[in-house]
């Protein structure tokens, strides 16, 4: 019934396999429906796809992946009980949850009950906390970290003079999230921060945001917690004003979505995303995830980057079970958890830099420009990585 959820998800029937008794679980809670159905389906598409290519690769040492899922709809109250249910009848020591929510949820049940290493859609920078969050995980930077990262990038290209930059954000947790270190890092790199302007989610009418930015004429403008609306209008309305303006976005507004919405008005926008893009063709990982998809998926031509998301994290579950199995420690979420602070300088074929976990998260990224022209993103800097 569970697998069934894939096929009806994503269009494809795919074959069933047979797993024997020593196979190693994950499960998870994904937002196949529901408004997050965007990138919940790519997401769990990585994931089913990146344990398909292990088990079609020898597995753990000799052992399978079993991928267990079903749609939790991006509804809290539901993806807790699904959570549940699948730790009720398959007790997988890794499960991946589809929100921030969720993790907060279960937060104080996993810690003293379930004890299982937990991963997520969410770059939450609450939940890369060890001593709150003890079997939790980011699989890349926390928004705070990509705000960090853009910092580093403004600091070291002003727009003549000192640098400036204002932060637009929605009036959401998600939006809120990074500001205060956003704050504090701008204040230590000598970026002078001129504007804070927040607004809802969707919103249509920016008037009175883009005469904010009219007035104080920031060289860069970080937008945050949005995916697509606002920010298509934001940028034409600067652009009606005649505003020089280096629009930046974090990583959910760093698709392919944003470039196709805005068209040639997407030339300039910038944003940073911590994996290399599909069409990075000369990325080792790269190729080898575009030979698999050519195999399992001949129709499909293109993956966002929150595919890559999900193929990422399945790639850190499998390494902390390798790590478990080579130490002939039993997969347990504690050992787990000791496996994942224990990876250092990862070689993770180019789809990162080499991968050390911080504060179970990996505070790195690179900033990419877009090409309307090309219809993708390119990048403009080194990989940045946060001390």
């Amino acid at each position: 019934m569970l697998r069934k959820g894939l096929a009806m998800a994503v269009g494809i029937l795919m074959a069933v396999p047979a797993f024997g008794a020593d196979t190693i679980k994950v499960g998870a809670s994904q937002p196949l429906t529901g408004r997050f159905a965007f990138a919940g389906v790519q997401l769990n598409q990585g994931l089913a796809d990146v344990f398909a290519w292990i088990n079609e690769n020898g597995g753990i040492k000799g052992r399978k992946i079993e991928y267990i899922f079903e749609d939790s709809g991006y509804q809290v109250d539901r993806a807790v009980a699904v959570f549940k249910k699948i730790m009720a009848e398959h007790k997988p020591p890794m499960f991946y949850g589809e929100s921030t929510g969720q993790g907060k949820a279960l937060a104080p049940e996993i810690t003293k009950t379930y004890k299982i290493l937990y991963g997520s859609t969410s770059f939450s920078s609450e939940l890369a906390n060890p001593e709150k969050y003890p079997y939790t995980f980011v699989s890349g930077p926390t928004y705070s970290d990509m705000f960090g990262v853009l910092l580093e990038y403004i600091a070291k290209n002003p727009k003549g003079g000192k640098p400036t930059v204002a932060f637009f954000y929605s009036d959401t947790e998600f939006g809120k999230d990074p500001i205060p270190y956003a704050r504090k890092k701008a204040k230590e790199l000598g970026v002078d921060v001129v504007a804070e302007i927040v607004t809802k989610v969707g919103a249509v009418d920016v008037t009175s945001e883009v005469l904010e930015l009219v007035k104080k004429k920031p060289q860069y403008v970080i937008i945050h917690g949005f995916v697509l609306s606002p920010i298509p209008q934001v940028i034409r309305g600067s652009k009606d004003y005649g505003l020089d303006i280096s629009f930046m976005g974090t990583f959910w507004s760093m698709s392919q979505m944003i470039i196709d919405k805005l068209g040639e008005d997407a030339d300039g926008y910038m944003g940073i995303n911590p994996y290399a893009y599909y069409y990075e063709t000369d990325v080792p990982m790269i190729q080898k995830i575009r030979a698999f998809n050519q195999k399992a998926h001949p129709d499909v031509k293109h993956r966002p980057n929150s595919y890559l998301q999900g193929w990422f994290t399945g790639m850190v579950f499998a390494k902390c079970a390798e790590i478990c199995l080579e130490n002939g420690w039993e997969i347990t979420g504690d050992n787990l958890v000791k496996a994942l602070e224990s990876i250092r300088d990862w070689d993770v074929g180019g789809l990162m830099p080499p991968v050390t976990f911080v504060n179970h998260k990996v505070p790195v990224g690179r900033v990419y420009r877009a090409d309307a022209a090309k219809k993708r993103f390119v990048p403009v800097s080194d990989w940045i990585r946060l001390q």
